[in-house]
Protein backbone atom coordinates (compact mmCIF):
# COMPACT_ATOMS: atom_id res chain seq x y z
CA UNK A 1 0.00 0.00 0.00
CA UNK A 2 1.04 3.58 -1.08
CA UNK A 3 2.18 6.24 1.38
CA UNK A 4 0.00 8.90 1.34
CA UNK A 5 2.60 11.15 1.74
CA UNK A 6 4.46 9.44 -1.17
CA UNK A 7 4.09 11.43 -4.60
CA UNK A 8 3.86 8.56 -7.13
CA UNK A 9 5.17 9.22 -10.38
CA UNK A 10 4.73 7.17 -13.53
CA UNK A 11 4.60 7.43 -17.55
CA UNK A 12 2.23 6.34 -19.89
CA UNK A 13 0.51 3.28 -20.14
CA UNK A 14 2.75 1.17 -22.88
CA UNK A 15 6.34 2.39 -21.60
CA UNK A 16 9.03 3.47 -23.73
CA UNK A 17 12.53 4.72 -22.62
CA UNK A 18 11.22 7.96 -21.99
CA UNK A 19 8.45 7.74 -20.29
CA UNK A 20 10.30 5.55 -17.80
CA UNK A 21 13.16 7.36 -17.67
CA UNK A 22 11.44 10.63 -17.09
CA UNK A 23 10.16 9.08 -14.20
CA UNK A 24 13.01 7.72 -12.63
CA UNK A 25 14.63 11.06 -13.21
CA UNK A 26 11.76 13.34 -12.24
CA UNK A 27 10.74 11.30 -8.73
CA UNK A 28 14.99 11.61 -8.05
CA UNK A 29 14.69 15.65 -8.50
CA UNK A 30 11.66 15.67 -6.16
CA UNK A 31 13.51 13.66 -3.40
CA UNK A 32 16.50 16.55 -4.45
CA UNK A 33 14.33 18.77 -3.16
CA UNK A 34 12.78 17.32 -0.18
CA UNK A 35 9.50 16.13 -1.14
CA UNK A 36 9.12 12.07 -1.12
CA UNK A 37 8.12 10.35 -4.50
CA UNK A 38 8.97 7.23 -6.21
CA UNK A 39 8.96 6.46 -9.64
CA UNK A 40 6.84 3.26 -11.00
CA UNK A 41 5.65 2.03 -14.40
CA UNK A 42 2.27 0.85 -15.50
CA UNK A 43 3.72 -2.00 -17.87
CA UNK A 44 6.27 -4.57 -19.12
CA UNK A 45 9.56 -2.43 -20.20
CA UNK A 46 10.91 -2.98 -23.80
CA UNK A 47 14.34 -3.98 -24.48
CA UNK A 48 15.61 -0.84 -25.59
CA UNK A 49 14.63 0.61 -22.13
CA UNK A 50 16.02 -2.73 -20.17
CA UNK A 51 19.29 -1.74 -22.29
CA UNK A 52 19.15 1.62 -21.04
CA UNK A 53 18.48 0.29 -17.64
CA UNK A 54 21.25 -1.97 -17.44
CA UNK A 55 23.71 0.49 -18.83
CA UNK A 56 22.89 3.08 -16.15
CA UNK A 57 23.30 0.43 -13.60
CA UNK A 58 19.45 1.22 -12.42
CA UNK A 59 17.05 -1.01 -11.34
CA UNK A 60 13.51 -1.58 -12.72
CA UNK A 61 10.88 0.74 -11.37
CA UNK A 62 8.38 -1.07 -9.68
CA UNK A 63 5.04 -2.17 -11.33
CA UNK A 64 2.15 0.75 -10.18
CA UNK A 65 -0.17 -1.46 -6.82
CA UNK A 66 -3.64 -1.39 -8.05
CA UNK A 67 -4.76 -0.49 -5.13
CA UNK A 68 -3.88 2.80 -4.37
CA UNK A 69 -6.16 4.70 -1.84
CA UNK A 70 -7.71 7.44 -3.18
CA UNK A 71 -6.65 10.65 -3.06
CA UNK A 72 -2.87 9.60 -3.47
CA UNK A 73 -0.85 12.08 -5.05
CA UNK A 74 0.54 11.39 -8.78
CA UNK A 75 2.57 13.07 -11.03
CA UNK A 76 1.80 12.37 -14.75
CA UNK A 77 5.05 11.95 -16.68
CA UNK A 78 5.08 11.93 -20.64
CA UNK A 79 1.40 12.04 -20.94
CA UNK A 80 -2.06 13.81 -19.64
CA UNK A 81 -4.74 11.47 -21.62
CA UNK A 82 -6.89 9.56 -19.38
CA UNK A 83 -6.64 6.62 -22.00
CA UNK A 84 -2.70 6.37 -21.77
CA UNK A 85 -2.50 6.79 -17.83
CA UNK A 86 -3.65 4.62 -14.75
CA UNK A 87 -6.69 2.98 -14.21
CA UNK A 88 -8.84 5.01 -11.40
CA UNK A 89 -6.64 8.26 -12.26
CA UNK A 90 -9.66 10.09 -11.57
CA UNK A 91 -9.64 8.72 -7.82
CA UNK A 92 -6.20 10.23 -7.40
CA UNK A 93 -4.61 13.80 -6.75
CA UNK A 94 -2.97 15.11 -9.86
CA UNK A 95 -0.25 17.06 -8.38
CA UNK A 96 2.52 17.42 -11.32
CA UNK A 97 2.22 16.91 -14.84
CA UNK A 98 5.46 16.56 -17.53
CA UNK A 99 4.40 16.68 -21.06
CA UNK A 100 5.41 17.15 -24.44
CA UNK A 101 2.33 16.08 -26.48
CA UNK A 102 -0.89 18.03 -26.77
CA UNK A 103 -3.24 18.67 -24.10
CA UNK A 104 -5.77 15.60 -23.74
CA UNK A 105 -8.97 15.35 -21.53
CA UNK A 106 -6.84 16.11 -18.19
CA UNK A 107 -8.92 18.04 -15.56
CA UNK A 108 -8.51 18.68 -11.86
CA UNK A 109 -10.22 20.32 -9.19
CA UNK A 110 -7.37 22.01 -7.71
CA UNK A 111 -3.92 23.78 -9.13
CA UNK A 112 -1.68 21.18 -10.04
CA UNK A 113 1.88 21.93 -11.29
CA UNK A 114 2.36 22.07 -14.58
CA UNK A 115 5.57 22.09 -17.28
CA UNK A 116 4.61 21.76 -21.46
CA UNK A 117 6.79 22.83 -24.36
CA UNK A 118 6.95 21.50 -27.21
CA UNK A 119 10.50 19.84 -27.17
CA UNK A 120 11.63 16.22 -28.70
CA UNK A 121 11.45 14.66 -25.13
CA UNK A 122 9.88 15.03 -21.76
CA UNK A 123 13.35 14.08 -19.92
CA UNK A 124 14.53 17.71 -21.27
CA UNK A 125 12.24 19.46 -19.47
CA UNK A 126 13.05 17.64 -16.52
CA UNK A 127 16.86 18.26 -17.24
CA UNK A 128 16.36 22.28 -16.57
CA UNK A 129 13.79 21.64 -13.40
CA UNK A 130 17.52 20.51 -12.32
CA UNK A 131 19.40 23.52 -13.83
CA UNK A 132 17.16 25.97 -12.37
CA UNK A 133 17.43 24.44 -9.00
CA UNK A 134 20.92 24.68 -9.22
CA UNK A 135 21.47 20.93 -8.77
CA UNK A 136 24.39 19.04 -9.57
CA UNK A 137 23.08 15.82 -12.41
CA UNK A 138 24.71 12.73 -11.56
CA UNK A 139 26.78 9.94 -14.44
CA UNK A 140 23.61 7.76 -13.61
CA UNK A 141 20.80 10.61 -13.86
CA UNK A 142 22.47 12.08 -17.09
CA UNK A 143 22.72 8.98 -18.46
CA UNK A 144 19.45 8.55 -18.22
CA UNK A 145 18.57 11.80 -19.93
CA UNK A 146 20.97 11.63 -22.58
CA UNK A 147 19.54 7.89 -23.71
CA UNK A 148 15.52 9.36 -23.20
CA UNK A 149 16.20 12.38 -25.43
CA UNK A 150 18.00 9.71 -28.33
CA UNK A 151 15.35 7.70 -27.90
CA UNK A 152 12.38 9.88 -28.44
CA UNK A 153 13.69 11.89 -31.03
CA UNK A 154 15.52 8.74 -32.92
CA UNK A 155 19.18 10.54 -32.30
CA UNK A 156 17.64 13.79 -33.42
CA UNK A 157 16.10 11.71 -36.54
CA UNK A 158 12.43 13.26 -35.85
CA UNK A 159 10.81 16.39 -36.66
CA UNK A 160 10.03 16.91 -33.23
CA UNK A 161 13.47 17.52 -32.38
CA UNK A 162 14.69 20.71 -30.84
CA UNK A 163 17.45 23.01 -30.59
CA UNK A 164 16.90 22.73 -26.58
CA UNK A 165 17.16 18.61 -26.98
CA UNK A 166 20.43 18.79 -28.71
CA UNK A 167 22.15 21.88 -26.58
CA UNK A 168 20.74 19.04 -23.37
CA UNK A 169 22.71 16.25 -24.70
CA UNK A 170 25.86 18.03 -25.34
CA UNK A 171 25.35 20.13 -21.91
CA UNK A 172 25.09 16.03 -20.41
CA UNK A 173 27.29 14.37 -22.65
CA UNK A 174 30.73 14.99 -20.63
CA UNK A 175 28.83 13.59 -17.70
CA UNK A 176 28.10 10.50 -18.96
CA UNK A 177 31.51 9.58 -20.67
CA UNK A 178 29.90 8.10 -23.28
CA UNK A 179 32.55 7.68 -25.31
CA UNK A 180 31.24 7.45 -28.84
CA UNK A 181 27.17 8.79 -28.47
CA UNK A 182 26.38 7.68 -32.60
CA UNK A 183 27.89 4.24 -31.51
CA UNK A 184 25.53 3.97 -28.59
CA UNK A 185 22.88 5.26 -29.77
CA UNK A 186 22.63 2.06 -32.76
CA UNK A 187 23.31 -0.31 -29.60
CA UNK A 188 19.87 1.29 -28.13
CA UNK A 189 18.41 0.61 -31.62
CA UNK A 190 19.68 -2.45 -32.22
CA UNK A 191 18.39 -3.45 -28.41
CA UNK A 192 14.75 -1.58 -29.60
CA UNK A 193 14.37 -3.43 -32.54
CA UNK A 194 15.13 -6.89 -30.58
CA UNK A 195 11.99 -8.40 -30.72
CA UNK A 196 12.79 -12.00 -29.73
CA UNK A 197 10.47 -13.74 -27.38
CA UNK A 198 7.46 -11.18 -28.05
CA UNK A 199 4.23 -12.78 -29.62
CA UNK A 200 2.74 -10.75 -32.53
CA UNK A 201 0.27 -9.18 -30.24
CA UNK A 202 2.71 -7.57 -27.91
CA UNK A 203 4.60 -6.89 -30.78
CA UNK A 204 1.69 -4.90 -31.99
CA UNK A 205 1.53 -3.14 -28.23
CA UNK A 206 4.70 -1.69 -28.32
CA UNK A 207 4.29 1.68 -29.09
CA UNK A 208 0.18 1.54 -28.82
CA UNK A 209 -1.90 4.09 -27.93
CA UNK A 210 -5.77 5.13 -27.76
CA UNK A 211 -6.72 8.70 -29.18
CA UNK A 212 -10.25 10.21 -29.34
CA UNK A 213 -11.26 11.61 -32.57
CA UNK A 214 -14.69 12.88 -32.70
CA UNK A 215 -16.16 10.80 -30.04
CA UNK A 216 -14.31 7.66 -31.74
CA UNK A 217 -11.75 5.61 -30.25
CA UNK A 218 -8.24 4.81 -32.53
CA UNK A 219 -5.52 3.07 -31.69
CA UNK A 220 -2.02 4.16 -33.37
CA UNK A 221 0.69 2.11 -32.78
CA UNK A 222 4.56 2.86 -34.07
CA UNK A 223 6.88 0.34 -34.27
CA UNK A 224 10.70 1.83 -34.92
CA UNK A 225 13.71 -0.74 -35.82
CA UNK A 226 16.26 -1.40 -37.58
CA UNK A 227 15.28 -4.64 -39.66
CA UNK A 228 11.50 -3.49 -41.31
CA UNK A 229 11.94 -6.70 -43.22
CA UNK A 230 11.57 -9.11 -40.36
CA UNK A 231 7.94 -7.03 -39.04
CA UNK A 232 6.47 -7.00 -42.98
CA UNK A 233 6.83 -10.65 -43.27
CA UNK A 234 4.69 -10.93 -40.61
CA UNK A 235 2.53 -8.71 -41.71
CA UNK A 236 -0.88 -11.31 -42.31
CA UNK A 237 -0.33 -12.34 -38.62
CA UNK A 238 -0.06 -8.83 -37.38
CA UNK A 239 -3.21 -7.69 -39.15
CA UNK A 240 -5.04 -10.46 -37.98
CA UNK A 241 -4.06 -9.18 -34.05
CA UNK A 242 -5.08 -5.88 -35.26
CA UNK A 243 -8.34 -6.85 -35.86
CA UNK A 244 -8.58 -9.07 -32.40
CA UNK A 245 -7.35 -5.29 -30.99
CA UNK A 246 -10.28 -3.72 -32.85
CA UNK A 247 -12.75 -5.66 -31.42
CA UNK A 248 -11.91 -6.45 -27.89
CA UNK A 249 -10.99 -3.14 -27.12
CA UNK A 250 -14.29 -1.26 -28.80
CA UNK A 251 -12.06 0.32 -30.74
CA UNK A 252 -13.63 2.36 -34.37
CA UNK A 253 -10.15 1.95 -36.30
CA UNK A 254 -6.59 0.63 -35.66
CA UNK A 255 -3.69 2.06 -37.21
CA UNK A 256 0.01 0.01 -36.90
CA UNK A 257 3.08 1.39 -38.58
CA UNK A 258 6.20 0.01 -39.16
CA UNK A 259 9.06 2.70 -39.13
CA UNK A 260 12.94 2.07 -40.42
CA UNK A 261 14.94 4.10 -38.39
CA UNK A 262 17.50 4.66 -40.82
CA UNK A 263 16.20 5.08 -44.23
CA UNK A 264 13.17 7.19 -42.73
CA UNK A 265 10.51 5.07 -44.40
CA UNK A 266 6.81 4.29 -42.86
CA UNK A 267 4.81 1.41 -43.34
CA UNK A 268 1.29 1.43 -42.55
CA UNK A 269 -0.89 -1.36 -42.00
CA UNK A 270 -4.36 -1.54 -43.12
CA UNK A 271 -6.71 -3.98 -42.04
CA UNK A 272 -10.28 -2.72 -44.24
CA UNK A 273 -12.49 0.01 -43.74
CA UNK A 274 -13.02 3.14 -42.60
CA UNK A 275 -8.94 2.61 -42.02
CA UNK A 276 -8.41 2.59 -45.45
CA UNK A 277 -10.53 5.97 -46.24
CA UNK A 278 -9.37 7.55 -43.49
CA UNK A 279 -5.49 7.03 -44.67
CA UNK A 280 -6.09 8.04 -48.30
CA UNK A 281 -8.35 11.26 -47.27
CA UNK A 282 -5.37 11.90 -44.50
CA UNK A 283 -2.36 11.08 -45.58
CA UNK A 284 -2.91 10.87 -49.55
CA UNK A 285 -1.85 7.43 -49.20
CA UNK A 286 -3.18 4.65 -51.25
CA UNK A 287 -2.79 1.11 -49.98
CA UNK A 288 -1.72 -1.76 -51.69
CA UNK A 289 -2.04 -5.04 -49.73
CA UNK A 290 -3.28 -4.01 -46.79
CA UNK A 291 0.04 -1.73 -46.42
CA UNK A 292 0.20 2.42 -47.12
CA UNK A 293 3.22 3.85 -47.69
CA UNK A 294 3.45 7.02 -45.69
CA UNK A 295 6.62 7.96 -46.64
CA UNK A 296 9.17 9.78 -44.45
CA UNK A 297 6.48 10.68 -41.46
CA UNK A 298 7.85 9.11 -38.83
CA UNK A 299 6.87 11.01 -35.69
CA UNK A 300 3.16 10.18 -34.55
CA UNK A 301 3.09 13.39 -32.59
CA UNK A 302 3.54 15.11 -35.70
CA UNK A 303 3.44 13.59 -38.59
CA UNK A 304 0.41 11.28 -37.79
CA UNK A 305 -1.86 12.36 -35.02
CA UNK A 306 -2.42 15.83 -36.11
CA UNK A 307 -3.23 14.87 -39.87
CA UNK A 308 -6.08 12.70 -38.06
CA UNK A 309 -7.50 15.18 -36.34
CA UNK A 310 -7.85 17.65 -39.06
CA UNK A 311 -9.29 14.90 -41.14
CA UNK A 312 -12.00 14.22 -38.70
CA UNK A 313 -12.56 18.01 -37.91
CA UNK A 314 -13.34 18.22 -41.44
CA UNK A 315 -15.19 14.76 -41.40
CA UNK A 316 -17.86 14.50 -38.83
Amino acid sequence: MNDTNEVVVFGHRNPDTDSVVSALVFADFLRRIKINAKAYRLNDLDNETKFVLKTAGIEQPDVLPDNLPNGTKVALIDHNESQQSMENLKNMRVTYVIDHHKLGDLTTPEPVFLLFEPVGCAATLITKLYIDNQLDITQQIAMLIVSAIISDTLHFRLPTTTDKDRSIVNYLLPITKIDNVTMYANQMFEANSDLSGLSLQQILQVGFKIFLFNDQQWGVSLLYTIYPNRILESKEGLLQEMVDEKKKSNLTGILFSVVDIFKGQNYMFIIGEPERTVVREAFKANTEKQVADLGSRMSRKKDIIPCLEAYFKTNH
